[in-house]
Formats: structure tokens, sequence, C-alpha cells
């Protein structure tokens, strides 16, 4: 039952939002990256495959994906900045978070957040929230917003094109996305124990100096 009212919720966003073109694709891929779990799936291939037809230009597709994901992750951010942070300060003690571990995530993020960032766009689930840590921990934004496009822009790149590449075949699609997924999942498990492996080299090398 629910999920049929999600499908159908999803329908109507497509069909209002989406007859709107690049700005539709914007509003689309801007509640995908914010805190609604609406599906990038359902916006990006359609849009690649319009633009494969000529009704559609791919780089404008692209930078209107790209641009709408910013901005629901920046959203997100802000979320956590003006409403996060202070409510943890007030009331964290009750959940075993306090000010010291605010400023560990604070550490955290100013030393491994271009990573965690980066990364995290390219994880189902994870890239819809990975903002919120970075809001509480009140990430640089310049360098938030650099990684952010970088990750979000593999996932929009990779959309668009199955869309321009398979049209309209979902179960396809559908296919191709899960091994894409887990191709994924495997190189950011590469890229993380190699960044781990770098940064301990990095902290013998200092202290054998």
């Amino acid at each position: 039952m629910l999920s049929d009212v999600f499908s159908s919720l999803v329908s109507w966003l497509v069909d209002t939002i989406g007859s709107l073109g690049y700005t539709g694709i914007v509003a689309l891929m801007f509640l995908e990256s914010s805190f609604f779990p609406f599906p990038s799936e359902v916006v990006m291939p359609p849009a690649g495959f319009l633009a494969h037809g000529g009704q559609m230009s791919l780089l404008w597709v692209l930078l209107a994906g790209i641009t709408g994901s910013l901005l629901g992750a920046l959203f997100n951010y802000w979320l956590s900045l003006r409403f996060g942070r202070p409510f943890f300060v007030k009331y964290g003690k009750h959940f075993g978070i306090t000010p010291e571990v605010l400023d560990k995530a604070d550490s955290f993020f100013e030393r491994h957040g271009h990573i965690s960032t980066f990364v995290g766009r390219l994880i189902p689930v994870i890239r819809q929230y990975i903002s919120l840590p970075a809001g509480i921990a009140r990430m640089n934004l310049t360098r938030f917003c650099f990684y952010t496009t970088l990750g979000a822009g593999i996932w929009v790149v990779i959309l668009t094109l199955l869309g321009y590449w398979l049209g309209a075949n979902k179960s396809l699609i559908q296919r191709y996305l899960s091994e894409i997924s887990m191709v994924l999942c495997a190189a950011c498990t590469v890229i993380v124990a190699f960044y781990i492996w770098r940064q301990k080299t990095r902290q013998e090398s200092k202290k054998s100096r």
C-alpha cells in the first residue's frame, strides 16, 4: 500500500516537474539529493534518452542534474548547520553526544571531510545524507561543494549515459545500474583503503624524521 502511494507520488512529481525541462531536472535532483527519498533513477535516464533523441542537450542535462544535486546537498548542509548542531549542543547529553564528541567530529571532517563527502556521494542511501554530518561538523563550505560536485557528477553522468545508450529499456537500465552500483561500492572500498594507507604512511614518515 505504502509503496503504491510512493510510486504514485513519484509519477506525479515526474509528470509535473519534469514538464519544466532543465528546470524540472534541477528541481527533481534537488529533491533526490536532499532528505526526501526521491530516486534519481527516474530522472536522469529519461533525460538522457531525450538527449539521445535530440529533444534536449546532453551537456545541459548533465549540468542541470549536477546543479540540482549540489543544491540539495547544500540544503541538507544548511539544515544540519542551522538546526543540527544547536540541537546536539542542547540535548546531545541525553544521547551521549557531548561537546567533546562534536569537537572530534569537527576535527575529523577538517582532516577527512573531502574523502568522506566524495565517497559518500557514490554509495546508495548514504549519498542523500552525507551532507548532514558535514554540516554539523561545519566542514569547509568550498571543500564541501567541490567534493560533492565531483561525486554527484560521476553518478549523474552514469545515470544519464545509461538512458542515452539504453533508451527506455527500464529492465536493462536497472540491471546495469545494479552492476555499476556494486562496482562503485568496490571502488569506494579501494579508495578508502588506499587513503587510510597513505595517511598512515605519512604519519610514520613524519615520526621518523
